[in-house]
């Protein structure tokens, strides 16, 4: 099945808290230490790592927890896109496993067998008629021989038998059914050497069968049969013009309509096909007419039962799953598995994948429990039909990883990511973008867990595949190279954080041919980060005015990612004993984050809190209460506010009265304060008295010393 693919948002790079990447439709990533993490006057840390592809919302700090998904296309079964969704090793007989003999893991393609595509077009025994030479005669039992093979599945041997039909044939070249026998011999070759995954050679005797018809005027039908084989061919080969496939199969429905009816099962089968090559070209609604109409012949012809019918169901499905319509997608994946395992039993590839898909409809809904339920039935499917090592196992692996991390049960995510990648590293190449995607999600949750030690082993691994098939000064490697800084720089190794950005951003300047990006900006950024925590604070801070210019011309002045260099400028300006700048730009952080997250917002409630610790340590403590006490109304009337920071601000609040000697509103607050902190229970929550003139309060007020 096809991977999904989202939407593009901030420009920023991921936060330390980023989720693991889904494969799923294309997204990028917002960065920056969440906000809550700016709890004193300190930098805002943002990460490095670019734009790479990830789902999130269209603000930095809103990252959505939901991983990376692996293919550029998503809701694809294996009824409707070309092979199937990885290309899977075959053994001679064209069923699906490892190919032993070849050290490679590039993978051939895996066609059943199941479902009428047109490939089999003379699928019935010759008549060894004594009117016929002996050359004739001997080639049809041939022919009928390699046929009995095609009934068994054994389609190497079957080849076999018909590349000596064909010799005999070619000994009789006068008789009239020689060019006819020929016809049949090419197409079945054809027929055996697609099953077994060698579509060139396939093509090369449709093609020979095509001639023959055409040299020897054999009409229009066979002309027609060959044909639809060779847009089938076309079809699966993902290099080919899709236009020239739907042209071979218009130019077939023509000649069936005219020879065999409208509503005859060979018109049928071509517009299923049709169908299938304009839904991988996203043609969504033109699709679904060729499934509708193909589906009502299908079910005229072949009866409700027929797994063609089922097919076409399935196919419907899909194509409402692309198009977001989730209720009618799952109607047709029900109506599916009631028709299928009648025909497949009920441990077989495309019902695995069916299970795959109407679980990931209840992941869509929100429906966690449901979708856990059917990936599990999905993965059991799975292993029955196609062992333990297959690409369809290690999909439904990652997803399970991707669903437990959403539920935030990161020990279980991991599981499934490790097992997901155990078995991605069998069935694909090394540098396959599967692979690289798993071992990315892998060292996401190191990350999280704040493994950092973990992660960079896992982003190492990565970067070492990315130099292989992208090349060393790729964007990839650069991307990964972020990863690998932010890294570092969490572990405290500045000098080598510095060195992987400084490469990180060598390439990026290459690749881009300008400094005017959005992942140069970040890079810059970390630089920055790298250089501030060294004591460097003159070069800081011209990264972090660079990384401003380049933000302001590409998203605006009042962008949430410009407040985040506002802010780490000011802090600059703070460490080097300039205050007065530092409260211009934490002012003009706030002015930003105002206009660009409104006046609820949790960033807007940290500047405004840091804004009150600098003025308290200048002793300006009107100013310092000002701030502090907006940012607590702004935290006590948001939804869902954070009972522990209204705690944290009241005690702000209480160390501002306590300085004034304004014991009663002191009191208030602390009370207050101490409440939710015991009510919370959380370690490390506890009230924390700061003021001057200790000894002045206690003389004047008694009863307050033990708490001064």
């Amino acid at each position: 099945m096809n991977e999904d693919q989202r939407t593009r948002p901030s420009t920023s790079q991921p936060t330390s808290e980023e989720p693991p990447r889904k494969r799923s439709r294309t997204t990028s990533f917002s960065d920056g230490l969440p906000s809550s993490s700016r709890n004193s006057p300190t930098l805002n840390i943002e990460s490095s790592e670019s734009a790479r592809e990830l789902k999130c919302s269209s603000f930095a700090d809103d990252v959505v927890q939901t991983p990376l998904e692996e293919s550029p296309q998503n809701k694809s079964s294996a009824l409707s896109q070309r092979g199937e969704s990885w290309a899977v090793k075959c053994s001679q007989d064209g069923s699906t496993s490892l190919d032993s003999n070849n050290n490679s893991t590039h993978l051939y393609i895996y066609q059943r067998q199941e479902y009428d595509e047109g490939m089999f077009f003379y699928s019935t025994t010759l008549p060894v008629d004594e009117s016929l030479s002996e050359s004739l005669r001997s080639a049809a039992l041939l022919y009928n021989v390699g046929q009995s093979h095609v009934c068994r599945g054994k389609y190497t041997e079957a080849r076999r038998w018909f590349e000596l039909a064909l010799i005999r044939v070619t000994l009789d070249t006068r008789h009239p059914e020689a060019s006819m026998s020929r016809v049949r011999i090419y197409h079945n070759l054809g027929h055996c050497y697609y099953r077994l995954g060698k579509n060139d050679e396939a093509m090369k005797a449709y093609r020979k069968a095509l001639s023959q018809v055409r040299d020897r005027r054999l009409g229009d039908l066979h002309s027609a049969a060959c044909l639809n084989c060779i847009g089938v061919l076309m079809f699966h080969n993902e290099s080919a013009d899709s236009s020239k496939a739907v042209s071979l199969f218009k130019e077939t429905l023509k000649i069936f309509s005219a020879h065999k009816g409208e509503e005859s099962k060979e018109v049928a089968t071509v517009l299923n096909n049709i169908g299938r090559v304009c839904y991988l070209d996203g043609q969504y609604d033109e699709a679904l007419q060729l499934y509708t109409k193909a589906l009502s012949i299908r079910r005229m012809q072949l009866g409700e039962g027929s797994i063609d019918v089922a097919a076409t169901i399935c196919n419907k499905g899909q194509t409402h799953h692309q198009k977001g319509q989730l209720d009618l997608a799952m109607a047709c994946y029900d109506e599916f598995l009631k028709l299928a395992p009648t025909h497949l039993g009920s441990s077989h590839r495309d019902i695995a994948i069916i299970y795959k898909c109407m679980a990931e409809i209840h992941h869509e809904r929100g429906e966690r429990e449901k979708a856990r339920s059917m990936y599990e039935e999905a993965l059991q499917a799975g292993r029955k039909a196609l062992g333990n090592f297959h690409p369809e196992l290690a999909s439904t692996l990652n997803k399970l990883g991707n669903l437990y991390y959403e539920l935030h049960d990161l020990e279980t995510a991991l599981k499934y990511y490790s097992e997901g990648l155990k078995v991605e590293q069998v069935v694909l190449e090394a540098g396959h973008p599967h692979v690289i995607v798993t071992l990315l999600n892998i060292a996401q949750i190191h990350r999280h867990r704040g493994n950092f030690s973990g992660a960079l082993i896992k982003y190492g691994e990565v970067h070492a595949l990315q130099l292989k098939t992208h090349g060393p000064n790729s964007r990839e490697v650069a991307n990964t190279l972020s990863s690998m800084g932010l890294m570092q720089y969490q572990l405290n190794s500045y000098s080598s954080a510095f060195d992987f950005y400084q490469e990180a951003l060598r390439i990026q300047r290459d690749h881009f041919g300008t400094d005017d990006h959005a992942d140069i900006a970040s890079t810059l950024n970390s630089i920055g980060l790298v250089l501030f925590n060294q004591g460097v604070y003159a070069l800081a801070k011209g990264c972090f005015t660079d990384s401003l210019r380049i933000r302001r011309k590409l998203l605006g002045p009042d962008h949430r990612d410009v407040a985040i260099l506002w802010y780490n400028i000011a802090t600059i300006y703070l460490e080097t004993g300039e205050d007065e700048f530092a409260i211009k730009l934490y002012k003009e952080t706030l002015r930003v984050e105002r206009a660009a997250l409104g006046e609820k917002h949790h960033d807007v409630i940290l500047t405004l809190q840091h804004l009150g610790l600098v003025h308290q340590q200048r002793g300006e403590l009107d100013e310092a209460l000002k701030y502090f006490s907006e940012a607590l109304e702004i935290e006590r009337t948001t939804e869902g506010n954070d009972r522990v920071a209204v705690a944290k601000l009241l005690n702000l609040v209480g160390n501002i009265h306590l300085q004034r000697a304004n014991v009663d509103d002191m009191m208030v607050c602390y009370t207050e304060a101490s409440r939710i902190y015991r009510e919370s229970a959380q370690q490390n929550d506890t009230l924390v008295i700061a003021g001057y003139n200790f000894y002045g309060l206690s003389k004047q007020h008694p009863p307050a010393a033990p708490i001064a």
